[in-house]
C-alpha cells in the first residue's frame, strides 16, 4: 500500500508538471509513513511540504491539490484524506481496499509477503564465525539468530542467498588452543606444568586432553611441537564437528557453506592474492614486512600482511577471503560481526576498494553485547577463562523459541539484557508466550468450528490455494475487524523495509503487534455464533490471521504452535 500511495502522488505531480501547475523539477525525496496515533489514518506523507520548499508555495495550498487529485485517480482506494498541521496528508483505506487485502492474503497464503524487489541477486549473510576453541556462547547466539532471520527476509524478497560460517582454523587462537589441550594432557599424568593464564581455562579443555590420552593421540618420543599439533588439530576437529550438530540440530541454523581459513592457503589462494596485490601496487616492504597500501583508500594508515619474523596477519586471510566470495560471484556480502571488531570497520572498507570493488559490495552489521540478567543482577562472563554460558545451556533452559525471540527484540546495535526470569514464565508478560498463544488460540478456534469436516468459509479449500469472494466480507464492520485487517495488509512492507535496512527487531514487533490485534478482536467479536454467513466471514479473518502470523515466525525460525 505504501508504494501504491507513492505511485500514485508520483504519477500526480508529473501530471501536474505537464500541465503547467507545477514548475518541472525531479519529483523529491518523500515519506509515507504509517502514523502511531489511528487519528492521523492508516498512512501519512510529508510530500506536501516538501513540495513547498521547491514551489514556494504554501503546503496547505499543495496538499489540497493533492487531495482532490488522488480522489479523481483512486476514489475507491480511500475512505477520506484528511489534511492536517502544516501540510501533512493523512490517508485512511476505504473499506473495499481492505476486503480485497484479506481476499489475497487468502489465495496467496504462505506466498503472501514474498516480493521481487532482490530480482535474485545473490547475497551471501556470514554470520557466527566464532573462533573454534570452545563451545558457542550466549554471546554468539545474537549474530546467530538475527544472521539467520536476516537471511529468510532476503529470500523472501527475491534474493539468492546463501549462509556461510567461517572457521577461523588457524592463526593465534588455535595455536593457543592445542598449547591449552596439550599442558592439561601433562596435568592429567600426574605432571607439574606451567599453565599460562593467557590459554584457556575450561573444563572443556580438560575433557578434550582426556579424550586425546585416552585414543593414544599422541603416542610416545613424540616432541612437544608435534605433539602440540597434533592436539591442536583433534581439539579443532572435535570443536568444529561439535558446532555444526549443535547449530544443525540445536540451535535450527542451517549453513548452506562452511569456509576453512586454513583452506585459503592449502588451496594457493593466498599466494595467488599477494601476486596480484604486488602486480598492481598495492603492497610493499617495509622493515622487513609486507604491507597493504589501505591508507590510499581512505584508512587512516597502512596495514600489515605478513610480519617481518614471517607470520601473517588476520587481514591476510581477509584480502584472500573477500576476494573469493566476490569471485564465487556474490554482488553483496553481509557480514555481522562482535561489537569488539568496530575498530576493524575501516581498514576492512579500505579493503574492499583496495580490490576493485565498490562500499555497495560489502555490509557490516555489529552486534552488540548480551548481558545475562537472573534476579535483577548481571552475570558476569569470560570465555577465555572458562566463565562462560554456553547457547546450548541457554536453549535447554528457555527454549529455542525464547531464547530466537528475545535475540531478535532489539536492535542488534544496541545492547541486550537476556532477562532470564522473564524468558522463562509462561504468562502474558513474555512476549513469545503472548505471540505464541494467538497461533494456539487460531488453531483452537478452526478446530472447534469443523471446517476440515464441512464446506470451508467463501469457499475454496484449506489445505489448496484459498480461494474467497469479498462479498462474503461485508459483513466484517467491528473496528476490531478492520483494525485486524489492517496489520495483516502490513506484512509485505515489514518484510520489504527489513530487506532494505536489514532491522529485523522490526519483525518482532510485528509478530506482537499482530497478535494484539488478534486478542482484541477475539474478545470483542464472536467467531463461532448462529450466524451461518458472519461465521464464515470471520473464520476467514481467522484463516488469514493463522497464514500471516505463521509467515511471520517462520522468518524469525519459531513454531506456530497448534496447543499450548
Amino acid at each position: 500500500m505504501k508504494h501504491k500511495i507513492e505511485t500514485l502522488i508520483k504519477n500526480i505531480i508529473i501530471l501536474l508538471q505537464k500541465e503547467g501547475g507545477l514548475p518541472k523539477f525531479k519529483p523529491p525525496d518523500f515519506t509515507v509513513e504509517r502514523p502511531e496515533k489511528e487519528i492521523y489514518g492508516d498512512y501519512s506523507t510529508n510530500v506536501a511540504l516538501q513540495l513547498a520548499k521547491i514551489t514556494k508555495k504554501e503546503p496547505m495550498e499543495i496538499a489540497k491539490i493533492l487531495k482532490s487529485r488522488i480522489f479523481n485517480l483512486e476514489s475507491k482506494l480511500f475512505k477520506k484524506i484528511d489534511i492536517a498541521g502544516p501540510g501533512f496528508l493523512n490517508f485512511f483505506l476505504s473499506q473495499e481496499i481492505l476486503y480485497e487485502g484479506l481476499g489475497e492474503i487468502l489465495k496467496k497464503e504462505e506466498d503472501f509477503g514474498q516480493l521481487d524487489i532482490g530480482k535474485n541477486k545473490k547475497i551471501q549473510v556470514e554470520f557466527i564465525s566464532a573462533n573454534p576453541t570452545g563451545p558457542l556462547t550466549m554471546g554468539n547466539g545474537r549474530g546467530g539468530f538475527v544472521g539467520d532471520c536476516l537471511a529468510n527476509v532476503l529470500k523472501k524478497t527475491g534474493y539468492k542467498t546463501e549462509r556461510e560460517y567461517y572457521i577461523n582454523d588457524r592463526g593465534a587462537q588455535v595455536e593457543k588452543l592445542g598449547k591449552s589441550v596439550y599442558l592439561r594432557a601433562q596435568e592429567e599424568q600426574g605432571q607439574k606444568v606451567e599453565y599460562e593464564e593467557e590459554l584457556y581455562q575450561g573444563d572443556y579443555i580438560k575433557e578434550i586432553a582426556r579424550e586425546v590420552l585416552k585414543k593414544k593421540i599422541l603416542g610416545k618420543g613424540i616432541s612437544e611441537e608435534k605433539a602440540i599439533e597434533k592436539c591442536k588439530q583433534f581439539a579443532l576437529k572435535k570443536i568444529i564437528f561439535q558446532t555444526k550438530e549443535f547449530l544443525d540440530k540445536k540451535a535450527k541454523i542451517k549453513y548452506d557453506v562452511w569456509f576453512s581459513e586454513q583452506s585459503l592457503y592449502d588451496s594457493g589462494e593466498v599466494e595467488k592474492i599477494l601476486r596480484f596485490l604486488k602486480e598492481n601496487k598495492l603492497s610493499y616492504k617495509e622493515e622487513g614486512a609486507l604491507w597493504l597500501r589501505t591508507s590510499k583508500f581512505d584508512d587512516v594508515e597502512d596495514r600489515v600482511l605478513i610480519k617481518k619474523d614471517g607470520e601473517a596477519t588476520y587481514l591476510l586471510s581477509d584480502v584472500a577471503y573477500f576476494k573469493n566470495r566476490m569471485e564465487r560471484g556474490f554482488d553483496l556480502v553481509i557480514n555481522l560481526w562482535g561489537a569488539d571488531h568496530h575498530g576493524y570497520i575501516t581498514r576492512f572498507k579500505s579493503l574492499v576498494k583496495a580490490l576493485g570493488y565498490k562500499e555497495e559490495n560489502w555490509k557490516i552489521l555489529l552486534m552488540q553485547l548480551v548481558h545475562l540478567v537472573k534476579d535483577g543482577k548481571e552475570l558476569r562472563m569470560s570465555k577465555r577463562k572458562g566463565v562462560f554460558v554456553t547457547l546450548e545451556w541457554l536453549i535447554d533452559e528457555v527454549g529455542l523459541d525464547v531464547a530466537r525471540f528475545f535475540f531478535l527484540m532489539r536492535a542488534s546495535d544496541t545492547h541486550l539484557n537476556f532477562d532470564l526470569d522473564l524468558a522463562k514464565i509462561h504468562t502474558e508478560k513474555n512476549p513469545v508466550y503472548y505471540v505464541q498463544y494467538a497461533s494456539a488460540r487460531i488453531h483452537s478456534i478452526l478446530e472447534k468450528s469443523q471446517i476440515p469436516k464441512t464446506n470451508p468459509p467463501a469457499g475454496g479449500q484449506i489445505n489448496s490455494k484459498f480461494q474467497t469472494s469479498n462479498s462474503k466480507f461485508l459483513l466484517l464492520n467491528h473496528p476490531t475487524e478492520f483494525a485486524l485487517i489492517k496489520q495483516l495488509m502490513r506484512f509485505p512492507e515489514i518484510v520489504e523495509d527489513t530487506a532494505r535496512d536489514y532491522q529485523v527487531q522490526r519483525i518482532t514487533k510485528y509478530a506482537r503487534d499482530l497478535a494484539t490485534a488478534f486478542h482484541q478482536f477475539y474478545t470483542k467479536c464472536r467467531v463461532l455464533s448462529e450466524d451461518e454467513d458472519l461465521t464464515k466471514a470471520r473464520l476467514s479473518l481467522i484463516l488469514a490471521t493463522k497464514i500471516v502470523l505463521k509467515n511471520t515466525l517462520d522468518l524469525m525460525g519459531i513454531s506456530a504452535p497448534k496447543k499450548m
